[in-house]
């Protein structure tokens, strides 16, 4: 095959105008005489939804394993365990012909009704960024290639094709684009789809500082942008911003109005030429993958499984599980019976098998008399009927296992949910049967959050089953019997009610707009800065063993930024049982410029542990665990001073503390101007150090004149009390005040200061 730049060289520029618009649904432009193959794409992320149509848009797909989905996976805290799905499914890309697979998804969850929140890794950025580089890393050992969407801010469904997301550079930077970043720096996928909405009145297509300044030129992506299907408005003004591959197709009016813009010189050709190459890169580099064969479909229902039991959550245990034995037990619920695993919409898979839940318990204790009731239909309708059929199971057992889960039309790509309550008839279902056997299980399967303020004190015990994927009745089988231990936390925090949530005033906008008026105070970060209290807070996750935590060490107790620091802490199984601890390192900072969240996660660690073994866990820290964007400098900042590391088994239960202290290596530039207040020219330390003169001068002079500390007023007034009233007012402001005992006019005296400030900063 020829190289890159021969079939470059070789294109005509009709050739180079269609190559940037997809062929079809599913597949790019082929250039059969210069030996190009096109590239076939397919969705995910939790599965290859491979059209047997490639031509229809909802053709039937193949069949192929259906994973857990995002929510779960995330709450496995399991990099490696991520990268082997990511194998995985590569693997079956490769036998169904498929060059690029289209995920994962590391939008963050900003509230806990985004629809597609299922396929979304965390309320975190760091979490959801790692996750995201080990899914990526995965799938692209193989030969395939991976599509990390949907860039960006793309965090709810209501109007997701126009929404105006209205947010603030810092929030953008540290919450919104990490993930991404991390993403792409860690993992380098082949392409990155960009999202539908607009950012600060620019659609994302066409945002030339997201594809561009950012993601090209910053991150160093070196891949192809592709518009998620139907997100191109303007396709020269889309080229011209970075979005190399506009799908789906064909497009024809599209390729001519590339063609006749380069004709016309209104775009430059080396800007489709930019766009060709990295298409080319891509197709070439698919090309090298041969495919077709088989995968091993058996293996990867296990791998299935094993994920489904790592990422489900233990919330509550009063010490009815693990099952011992029982003779008598009553299974409820209709998703006992037909398994709820996946979420609806593009990502829906068809599933090489199913595991039914009731089945797989059965076979976990075949001497045991077992009895079932649905308790509620698939509508979930009022029907008192079912669930009084279910408590009279419920009461003539030793145990009754109930599976609640979401009606399937409240989960699905397209609508955001109207609430994060769980069906009256099921919020009655979990009453009756508590109230008939306290021994009740309460087994869940969602998507997302969702409220048990109504009915959690009446279970002895919850599992956060999540959408589990096609053997995720298998694991919640392994789970409840004991044949695994609980080892999945929770990704993101569960709210008491949704009025507690952080974007409920701004969710979900008006008018074309959404208004991240929440800022940084996203998930955790928000209940912690408020002291909100939660059902169950980020990183929660229940074991039938315990672990404890001791010797907390630092690398260093006084580090400079560049070189980072790496803690340890010495983790021991002090049960009876084997498990596996996740550990999480968080970061205070004690005192900054600017607001800043409680506390962070920064780094986390899985660990096995067989009962009272003993392993020493390191987590490393890097300048960004200590560092925060500064909209005045357009960069990541550390300031000097000291941080607290916080160790935890979740963010609410802070094990051991350490304290360090930060020495910056940064030389800012100075940021002063006319509008700077006289707190902030203290504040920067080219400004401080040519004002503090001035300020001396205007105190000696005001003793002399009136016979006053400067700093603390007289009774005529005159005093300055530039300590208190005056620290944010305006310089300028200030120095007027004082005119009296200026020398020059105020704006003489302060483009002097500014001229001196800058030029110590230069």
């Amino acid at each position: 095959m020829p190289d890159l730049q021969t079939i470059l060289a070789s294109m005509t520029l009709a050739e180079k105008a269609a190559l940037c618009t997809g062929a079809g649904p599913w597949t790019t432009t082929a250039l059969p005489r210069l030996g190009l193959p096109r590239l076939v794409v397919s969705d995910g992320p939790h599965g290859v939804r491979h059209p047997i149509d490639l031509n229809g848009m909802a053709s039937e797909s193949h069949p192929a394993t259906c994973f857990p989905t995002a929510s779960l996976l995330a709450s496995t805290w399991d990099v490696d365990l991520i990268h082997t799905l990511g194998q995985a499914l590569a693997e079956e890309c490769i036998a169904l012909g498929v060059d690029v697979l289209l995920g994962p998804g590391a939008n963050l969850k900003r509230s806990p009704l985004g629809g597609r929140n299922f396929e979304y890794f965390s309320e975190d950025p760091y979490l959801a960024g790692e996750m995201a580089a080990a899914w990526i890393a995965g799938v692209q050992s193989r030969g395939v290639g991976a599509s990390l969407k949907h860039f960006a801010a793309n965090n709810q469904e209501f109007q997701r094709f126009s929404i105006n997301v209205e947010v603030d550079e810092r929030t953008l930077r540290e919450l919104y684009l990490p993930a991404f970043e991390t993403a792409v720096k860690k993992a380098q996928p082949w392409t990155v789809m960009c999202a539908y909405n607009q950012i600060n009145g620019v659609y994302c297509a066409e945002h030339a500082g997201l594809l561009d300044e950012i993601l090209k030129d910053e991150w160093g992506f070196e891949g192809l942008v592709v518009s998620d299907w139907g997100a191109v408005h303007d396709r020269v003004a889309s080229l011209q911003a970075g979005l190399d591959l506009e799908m789906p197709g064909p497009q024809p009016r599209r390729v001519q109005a590339v063609i006749d813009a380069v004709q016309a010189r209104t775009l430059d050709e080396s800007v489709l030429d930019e766009a060709v190459r990295r298409i080319l890169g891509v197709a070439l580099k698919a090309a090298e993958t041969p495919k077709g064969g088989a995968y091993d479909a058996e293996a990867h229902h296990e791998l299935a499984r094993q994920v489904a039991a790592e990422g489900m959550v233990l919330l509550k245990n009063d010490g009815v599980l693990p099952l011992r034995a029982p003779q008598r037990i009553a299974v409820i619920g209709l998703a006992a019976q037909e398994a709820y695993f996946q979420g609806g919409g593009s990502s829906h898979i068809h599933p090489t098998r199913v595991c039914v839940p009731y089945q797989e318990l059965q076979a976990r204790a075949p001497q045991a008399e077992w009895t079932y009731a649905p308790g509620y239909t698939a509508e979930q309708s009022f029907r008192p009927d079912l669930v009084a059929e279910a408590a009279r199971a419920a009461a003539g057992a030793e145990v009754a296992l109930l599976f609640a889960a979401l009606p399937a039309s409240k989960e699905a790509e397209g609508y955001d949910r109207p609430d994060l309550d769980l069906s009256g008839q099921l919020v009655d279902l979990i009453r009756a049967v508590a109230q008939a056997q306290p021994r009740t299980v309460v087994v869940l399967n969602n998507g997302a959050p969702i409220a048990m303020q109504a009915w959690i004190d009446a279970a002895a015990a919850v599992l956060e089953g999540w959408m589990m994927g096609q053997a995720g009745g298998a694991a919640v089988a392994d789970l409840l019997f004991g044949r695994a231990n609980p080892c999945g936390k929770l990704a993101e925090t569960f709210p008491l009610k949704y009025a507690d949530t952080p974007a409920y005033l701004n969710w979900p906008g008006e008018a074309g707009r959404v208004r991240y008026g929440e800022g940084l105070f996203a998930g955790y970060r928000y209940y912690d800065a408020r002291q909100q209290a939660v059902q169950f807070p980020f990183g929660h996750g229940l074991s039938y063993t315990h672990f404890v935590y001791s010797h907390p060490a630092v690398s260093a107790a006084v580090f400079k930024d560049v070189d980072g620091l790496t803690v340890t802490v010495d983790v021991t199984n002090t049960g009876h049982l084997p498990g596996k601890e996740i550990v999480q390192l968080y970061v205070h900072d004690r005192q900054a410029g600017l607001a800043r969240p409680p506390k962070e996660l920064k780094a986390f660690a899985k660990v096995a542990l067989a009962p009272g073994e003993t392993r020493s866990v390191s987590l490393p820290l890097n300048f960004r665990a200590f560092a925060f964007y500064h909209p005045a400098y357009h960069r990541w900042i550390t300031e000097p001073g000291e941080f607290d590391l916080l160790i935890g088994a979740s963010a609410a239960d802070i094990r051991c503390r350490l304290t360090v202290t930060l020495e910056s290596t940064l030389c800012l530039p100075c940021i002063l101007d006319e509008t700077a207040t006289l707190r902030e020219w203290l504040a920067d330390r080219h400004g401080q150090a040519v004002l503090a003169p001035l300020l001396d001068e205007i105190e000696a002079r005001a003793r002399q004149s009136f016979g006053v500390d400067a700093r603390g007023g007289s009774s005529n007034g005159i005093g300055m009390e530039i300590m208190d009233m005056m620290q944010d007012m305006p310089l300028p402001s200030v120095l007027t005040f004082q005119q009296a005992l200026l020398d020059a006019p105020v704006e003489d005296i302060l483009a002097d200061l500014l001229r001196q400030a800058h030029g110590q900063a230069a």
